[in-house]
């Protein structure tokens, strides 16, 4: 029996996840104000994608049970046809981790922690592990893609990784 990899939990920077998606957090001033001065927006957060004929983003609420490093990583996924995007409606952080692509397989992961009430945009075609809730079950606000098409790939791994702090 192969010993298993170890992955160790890093925090999540705009710059450390760009290679996968986008951030998002509404963090510093708000790019307008708006409703009678009563709202700032932060504006086009993220790069949203919903690609092929009939394409149409999804809004919907998942719920993810909470899970405690360590942990095994088995699932990776991929999107082809379209962007997903993660956004908590609790102020408890998540765990992310995602993979470059190695000739159609996940590369070595990375796993990394949001910060309260940070969320995610993986691109269209980018690997990324399942939801993962951290402290307790969580909700998260999703933006997907719904449409005709397969859109969703899954890669098992032969060995699993452990995912640590």
């Amino acid at each position: 029996m192969k010993k298993s990899k170890k992955i160790k939990i890093k925090p999540l920077t705009k710059r450390n996840f760009a290679p996968f998606g986008d951030l998002i957090r509404a963090s510093g001033k708000p790019d307008m104000i708006i409703n009678d001065g009563r709202c700032g927006r932060f504006n086009d957060l993220a790069k949203l994608e919903f690609l092929g004929d009939d394409a149409r983003p999804a809004l919907s609420i998942f719920r993810s049970k909470a899970c405690c490093p360590p942990f095994k990583l088995e699932l990776m996924e991929r999107h082809p046809l379209g962007s997903q995007s993660f956004i908590p409606l609790g102020p408890d952080p998540f765990i992310v981790i995602v993979a470059p692509d190695d000739g159609g397989v996940p590369g070595p992961p990375e796993a990394f922690m949001t910060k309260s009430m940070q969320g995610v945009n993986y691109h269209a075609n980018a690997w990324h592990g399942v939801l993962t809730a951290l402290v307790h079950d969580a909700e998260f606000l999703v933006v997907d893609r719904l449409g005709p098409g397969r859109n969703l790939q899954e890669h098992m791994f032969e060995e699993p990784f452990i995912i640590s702090i």
